[in-house]
């Protein structure tokens, strides 16, 4: 297969769609000198043993690309908590990726995939889930699967693009941007750093996916006192 090109990407707005969000990490949010944190992590763990599960793996991102400040944890914490049993299209789980849409369709489209295919697995009974939206600058030189990238957009087999990925990854390169599999009219991102994703992060949509216990079949926006069918791609 022939080595994707790059492409210069600047989005000032883009849309992630994540469960309901955890309390903020004061590691993240109030030292504001990255390289200090894995000393004050270490520190703080052989007192309190749940800090190490509540910042994740620091290892995973170098000192001179993560970001700190307000809504820093946001954002980190995408990159330093993942596990081989929650892999994605361009990850294996060795480590994080922050994917976001360049519209609400595309992030609304991916998530309610992925979280069918969960409430699939285990079987469970008709319910709702709560998620929110977040807003951010997104940018880098990214690899351009927008265009002869189907092999690596198999809408079930990741295999190849992880593969590709981790690669990508490896040699420092900041992500991919690509065709949305679930929403064919927009594009998504697959950002491997934080520096790559500007703060602020803005929380934008509060939302409600209802499982019918075979399909989300609609979904309903906090504040706009409705529920809207699930759009056809």
């Amino acid at each position: 297969m022939v080595t994707p090109p790059f492409a210069e990407i600047d989005w000032q707005e883009s849309h992630r769609i994540i469960r309901s969000i955890y309390p903020p990490i004061f590691l993240f949010e109030d030292i504001s000198d990255p390289a200090d944190w894995d000393l004050i992590a270490s520190a703080e763990a052989k007192t309190n043993p749940r800090v190490r599960d509540e910042i994740g793996d620091l290892t995973l991102v170098p000192v001179d690309r993560r970001v700190s400040g307000s809504g820093a944890s946001i954002v980190m914490g995408a990159f330093t908590h993942c596990s081989t049993d929650r892999k994605s299209r361009f990850s294996d789980g060795t480590y994080g990726v922050w994917y976001a849409g360049d519209r609400f369709e595309v992030a609304l489209m991916e998530t309610i995939y992925h979280h069918e295919r969960f409430m699939r697995r285990t079987n469970e009974a008709p319910a709702d889930s709560q998620f929110r939206e977040l807003k951010a600058h997104v940018g880098g030189r990214l690899r351009n699967l927008r265009r002869g990238g189907a092999p690596y957009l198999q809408p079930d087999n990741y295999a190849s693009s992880q593969a590709i990925a981790k690669g990508f990854r490896n040699a420092g390169e900041d992500g991919i941007v690509y065709t949305s599999v679930r929403w064919s009219k927009g594009e998504a991102v697959a950002v491997f750093w934080p520096d790559r994703v500007r703060l602020p992060v803005i929380q934008a949509r509060h939302l409600l996916y209802h499982w019918d216990g075979e399909r989300v079949d609609r979904y309903f926006v906090y504040g706009e006192d409705r529920w809207y069918m699930r759009p056809r791609s």
